[in-house]
């Protein structure tokens, strides 16, 4: 029998040669031959093989088929650097419609990445054998070219998501989008949500979520704890499950930007960290044991800076001019041996935020908000 690599199947060369389906969120590692037969496979007259257990659970989880595939660019084959960049935040814009009072952004400057630079960096990710991209803002619909750049989407080989606050995702736009996934804030029930978001936002963002649901997305949501949802979680929970929610992510805050301004919102980490154990799902990326967050994500933010992550913006590692690649040779693994962190957690946790956690105790300290969840405050 003659065997393709699926549509949405493609070779990651990572720490591991490996399989991602981007359609699943999937990685599959492999082994010698079983990379081996992969790379057969994407090729465009594809493979020979008997039919047998690894074929059938190949054929299973969508990787391969025996159906013919029109022929299509493969990304390259290349080994990534190590540790591999997998995950990537892309702020395409810091403009926003809303004005969150929790908001790490304090203002908005109005930058944007043009749709080269995004292009550009969307490249060399995938080449650095990325897997995801979140496409992100501020609120990323308001970019001015956001056409070129959706339009431009299909021609990688990653998962890509959108998040948005849902207020400007209405039918007609949900028929043009290129994305995998489209992930929503939802900070609370209806008065809390508005609290925190405005008036109406509710409404119009759950709207959204379920005209994206019913337009055949994958969608998640992300949810920040404050002082006005902390009865609104177990209702929550019951509404994503029930609407089929794919991930469910939920964090603290950091008191930064906005939140400064509006502090009673915020919560303590003994009341707050609790509600970190809510949530269900993948999760927006991994780490790998010995290693605290962030270990394969960078951020790219709209004035063109690279940082490890969004909210280390002013501690920018390179530009997107000097490239991805230059800038993720600089960053350094946080390793959680050298943390102050020492609990029988510390595999699970990560060692938290570490932004949130140097806010409060340092390079090394402990992100308490976590340390709470575990009941070791």
């Amino acid at each position: 029998m003659n065997y393709r690599l699926s549509r949405r199947a493609v070779l990651k060369w990572l720490e591991t040669p490996s399989v991602y389906h981007i359609a699943k969120d999937e990685l599959y590692e492999l082994d010698n031959e079983s990379f081996r037969f992969f790379k057969n496979c994407g090729m465009n007259g594809g493979c020979e093989a008997p039919s047998g257990a690894f074929v059938d659970y190949c054929m299973d989880e969508g990787l391969i088929t025996a159906d013919r595939v029109p022929d299509q660019r493969r990304p390259p084959l290349i080994r990534s650097p190590q540790p591999s960049l997998r995950y990537l935040e892309l702020q395409i814009t810091d403009a926003c419609n809303l004005q969150c009072r929790h908001c790490y952004v304090s203002g908005n400057s109005g930058k944007e990445l043009s749709p080269r630079q995004a292009g550009d960096i969307l490249a060399e990710f995938e080449e650095m054998q990325g897997l995801r991209v979140m496409i992100t803002g501020g609120e990323p619909l308001l970019h001015t070219r956001f056409a070129e750049i959706n339009e431009m989407l299909p021609d990688f080989s990653l998962r890509k998501v959108l998040f948005t606050n849902g207020v400007l995702l209405k039918k007609e736009l949900l028929k043009s989008l290129k994305v995998d996934e489209i992930q929503i804030s939802i900070d609370g029930l209806e008065k809390a949500h508005d609290a925190i978001r405005g008036g109406g936002a509710f409404d119009s963002s759950l709207r959204a979520l379920r005209q994206a649901l019913d337009a055949g997305f994958d969608v998640s949501v992300s949810t920040m704890i404050h002082r006005a949802n902390l009865a609104d979680f177990d209702g929550m929970e019951r509404m994503f499950k029930a609407l089929g929610i794919k991930d469910w992510t939920v964090d603290v805050p950091c008191a930064v930007g906005r939140l400064r301004e509006n502090a009673d919102f915020l919560v303590s980490p003994e009341v707050g960290g609790k509600f970190l154990g809510y949530g269900f799902g993948g999760g927006l990326h991994a780490s790998e044991q010995g290693f605290g967050c962030g270990l394969h994500l960078v951020a790219v933010m709209a004035d063109g800076k690279i940082a490890k992550c969004t909210f280390y913006g002013d501690h920018a590692v390179g530009s997107v001019e000097q490239g991805l690649h230059a800038a993720w040779r600089k960053i350094q693994p946080v390793r959680l041996k050298d943390l102050s962190c020492n609990c029988d957690y510390v595999e699970i946790c990560r060692g938290g935020c570490r932004y949130r956690a140097e806010l409060s105790g340092g390079k090394g300290g402990k992100d308490f908000y976590r340390c709470a969840l575990y009941d070791i405050l």
